[in-house]
């Protein structure tokens, strides 16, 4: 009989270690809000070039997503500017 296992890991945990690891820098908040919304918020930054990272309530937002909490996206202290032009330009879009 074959053991098999099933091992989940939270990429954005690796995700964030990657960027400490890499990059020495602090690590600066761009936003926050639901798990939903963060995600979109770093994927918009990565493809304007800007790393990204999800902080908090991974977990919590999976397993309980009634009791959502807010998740936050972090990037590189050397990214913040270029990461909040992004963000001002999303605001714009959004706002008409």
């Amino acid at each position: 009989m074959k053991n098999e296992f099933v091992i989940f890991v939270n990429p954005n945990l690796l995700n964030r270690e990657v960027m400490k690891a890499e990059d020495k820098s602090k690590l600066i908040e761009v936003f926050k809000g639901s798990l939903w919304e963060a995600e979109l918020v770093k994927g918009l930054l990565e493809a304007n070039g800007v790393k990204s990272a999800t902080k908090d309530g991974i977990a919590v937002n999976i397993a309980l997503p009634e009791t959502a909490i807010d998740v936050a996206v972090l990037v590189n202290e050397e990214d913040y500017e270029a990461a909040m032009q992004v963000m001002r330009e999303r605001d714009r879009e959004q706002n008409g």
